[in-house]
């Protein structure tokens, strides 16, 4: 059994790109329409063959801004006096940050060990 065309493209070469005014893409803009970004003309030299390919327009959409994200790590006070917990938070990967007087760690670790109430900015 043959194989498609379609299989066949991914060893064509690009020989001509057309935009849908230009003469050769004015016939296939009548056909397509507005939907008609462009018309590329590829050649297949080992099967000899020539193909002709359009690239639509099938849909459009306001981009969808990115929800905000919170910061990787936070930054929480734990006292002198709670050598624990600052133990548990040191297990748990948080580092001393001297520059800010806190510790650091990730925020999820900072949700589990139920330390967000300790966040400093």
């Amino acid at each position: 059994m043959s194989a498609s065309p379609i299989e066949h493209l991914s060893q064509t070469r690009i020989v001509k790109k057309l935009l849908p005014d230009q003469p050769g893409g004015k016939k296939l803009k009548r056909r397509f329409g507005d939907q008609l970004i462009c018309v590329r003309y590829r050649q297949d030299r080992a099967q000899n063959m020539r193909y002709t390919t359009v690239e639509l327009l099938v849909d459009a959409a306001p981009l969808v801004k990115p929800r905000k994200t919170t910061p990787d790590r936070v930054h929480v006070h734990i006292g002198h006096t709670e050598q624990t917990l600052r133990q548990i938070v040191r297990s748990h990967g948080g580092q001393w940050d001297i520059s800010r007087q806190a510790w650091s760690l990730p925020r999820t670790t900072a949700r589990r060990l139920h330390l967000l109430d300790r966040v400093v900015s």
